[in-house]
């Protein structure tokens, strides 16, 4: 089940990455964003099963907070838009706290605070996904460069926990996060 998972999430989250990288490079880059923003949502459950079975509590809440941000990245896609009404912007920033909170107190409560390297890795990964998923959905080159923190922290979690699989799709993708976040800012200038 373990590989099967590994091969699911990283595969949505490798064509997300190619996809909305692409999309940075095209006038007419609709099809790619949607199709980037969907594959991100479709292999989400996959990394909150496998970072929850590990007990990455940060980690795997940080997944399932950041799904109303890659909706509403779908969503913007999809009406071809760069902002989102403001209650709608508002409801997705608060949904992405509460379960940044959330997160982090049940993994202080499991190991009793910040007692393990991974923990402070799944800091990084938090940062990097919630936060740069919400810049990228809003075309923000400044997203690509949290992502990248976001894939060299989870590359060494999945590094110390020897998911090999996702160690080569973290590395990939960093490829992918540079190609975009270059592109974006040859977009912006």
């Amino acid at each position: 089940m373990d590989i099967f998972l590994q091969i699911w999430g990283g595969a949505g989250y490798l064509l997300a990455k190619i996809f909305l990288s692409h999309a940075e490079g095209l006038r007419d880059d609709r099809k790619w964003r949607l199709a980037g923003w969907l594959m991100y949502i479709l292999g989400l459950p996959a990394w909150v099963f496998l970072l929850a079975g590990r007990q990455n509590w940060i980690a795997a809440a940080n997944e399932a907070g950041g799904g109303p941000a890659l909706i509403l990245g779908l969503v913007l896609a999809w009406k071809n838009q760069r902002k989102a009404h403001p209650a709608v912007d508002r409801a997705v920033k608060i949904c992405t706290y509460l379960m940044i909170v959330i997160g982090v107190s049940c993994s202080l409560y499991t190991f009793g605070g910040i007692t393990a390297f991974s923990q402070v890795l799944e800091i990084g990964v938090t940062i990097g996904f919630l936060l740069g998923s919400f810049l990228l959905a809003k075309r923000r080159p400044s997203g690509w460069l949290l992502y990248a923190m976001m894939i060299i922290s989870m590359g060494t979690l999945m590094f110390i926990q020897g998911k090999v699989i996702l160690i080569v799709q973290q590395a990939v993708s960093l490829v992918f996060v540079a190609l975009g976040f270059i592109r974006a800012l040859r977009r912006d200038h």
